[in-house]
């Protein structure tokens, strides 16, 4: 018999029960906090039409997608393709839907996404996202950027992870009008990569970017010295006001920086938000508000989600306009990531609750009985059916739930039962 290679498909992560508790724990708890703020949960298919996802996508998209190759019988006269993420379809559904919803809609997107470029470390083909979106009709209000911002962030700080999280903020409105301030708009394009690469490189190869594309030096400075400014609301929004640029775009965008990261600071989160000029997010469609997440005792992961404003989520679509907000928390990096640096020890969850384990098979009928209810508790619970020993059975049981209920024959005969920690 010919030996089939069982391993995942390179990209794909597989996960051991244990593991993939742990996984589902984030998960939830995601969920949940996204649910209690207020963001209703939709589900988009995994498959959509090619034209769909390839309308607003850009560069190598089109090469990374997955295609469905479909059977005769499921022709139905459109290429198909796996989505890559939860934005383009939420498009979709918006003008889809736009008579049924009630705007600004709230709504969370967790699922499975794909896209087939070169697995890495911590950078899977198939993965989960987690997103919350507000989109307006016409127009949205500033403070909805605050809004998102703390779900997510709130979301992270559940986890109860033994380092700080951090959102690192700031609105491309800034950028552009200090690049229209120095008159270098023909450049614009080189100015965003360099600074969003910027923490990836050595500062001298920064600075040297910036003189290869021909900036000045008096420009050049101007531009680093924007780069450092960091830090609380009040400190950073004077830094910002100090740099005397009188572009229009420029000082609304610092007003909007202020309003948001004002509402941050006010419900509690100042040691949650920085102001950061070096965020700007390489996607083209965020046109104010950007932000990452970060935890800044671990330079080296990067961000570990993000998001940010963008004035048409449906500009391909239809001709009416839908602005929007959105964040996004890619789980299944942020899995390995949290893995990886031994972040998760107190997050670890077994897959089940309760493990009932009858002594002989004199107990089993009643430890079916025990099991009942406490599954009728909401309890996930499992009856150990195999092994001789006592011994064999809670090592068995250790490696599947919290507690144990050991059934004899005097729990039998009392019906008193006592539930045993498993280490």
């Amino acid at each position: 018999m010919k030996k089939i290679n069982t391993s995942p498909i390179s990209g794909m992560q597989e996960l051991l029960p244990e593991k993939q508790a742990t996984f589902n724990s984030l998960k939830n708890i995601i969920g949940e906090v996204y649910h209690c703020h207020g963001f209703l949960n939709i589900e988009t298919p995994i498959i959509e039409r090619e034209e769909i996802l390839l309308a607003k996508a850009g560069g190598d998209t089109e090469k990374q997608i997955y295609k469905v190759v479909k059977t005769a019988e499921a022709k139905d006269g459109a290429d198909q393709a796996l989505r890559f993420d939860h934005t383009v379809p939420l498009a979709r559904y918006v003008v889809e839907h736009e008579n049924d919803l009630a705007f600004p809609f709230k709504v969370s997107q967790i699922g499975r996404n794909f896209r087939g470029e070169r697995a890495q470390k911590g950078r899977y083909r198939e993965f989960y996202q987690c997103d919350a979106d507000v989109i307006g009709r016409n127009s949205l209000p500033i403070y909805y950027d605050a809004d998102v911002i703390e779900t997510s962030l709130d979301a992270l700080l559940n986890f109860g992870l033994d380092t700080p999280v951090v959102a690192r903020i700031s609105n491309r409105k800034i950028l552009s009008g200090l690049i229209s301030e120095l008159g270098v708009e023909d450049k614009s394009k080189d100015i965003y990569s360099i600074i969003d690469h910027s923490e990836k490189v050595p500062a001298e190869e920064t600075e040297a970017a910036f003189t290869e594309i021909g900036l000045s030096n008096e420009k050049k400075a101007l531009i680093l010295a924007f780069m450092d400014i960091y830090g609380a609301r009040e400190y950073v929004v004077d830094k910002l006001r100090n740099l005397g640029v009188g572009d229009q775009v420029f000082n609304d965008g610092v007003k909007e920086l202020d309003i948001v990261l004002g509402l941050l600071e006010a419900d509690g989160y100042k040691e949650n938000v920085k102001a950061d000029m070096k965020i700007v997010r390489g996607l083209d469609y965020y046109t104010g508000t950007v932000f990452e997440y970060a935890l800044p005792e671990y330079q080296q992961v990067g961000s570990i989600g993000g998001g940010g404003r963008y004035d048409n989520l449906t500009g391909h679509f239809t001709e009416q306009v839908f602005p929007g907000v959105g964040s996004s928390i890619g789980l299944t990096r942020l899995f390995y990531v949290l893995n990886e640096n031994n972040l998760l020890k107190s997050q670890v969850e077994r897959p089940l609750e309760v493990a009932v384990v009858p002594i002989s098979e004199n107990e089993i009928e009643y430890a079916f009985k025990v099991a009942k209810e406490q599954r009728e508790k909401g309890k996930a619970t499992t009856v150990v059916l195999s092994g001789k020993k006592l011994g064999d059975k809670l090592n068995y049981a250790a490696k599947l739930a919290k507690v144990a209920i050991i059934i004899g024959e005097d729990e039998v005969k009392t019906g008193e039962l006592k539930e045993k920690i498993l280490n």
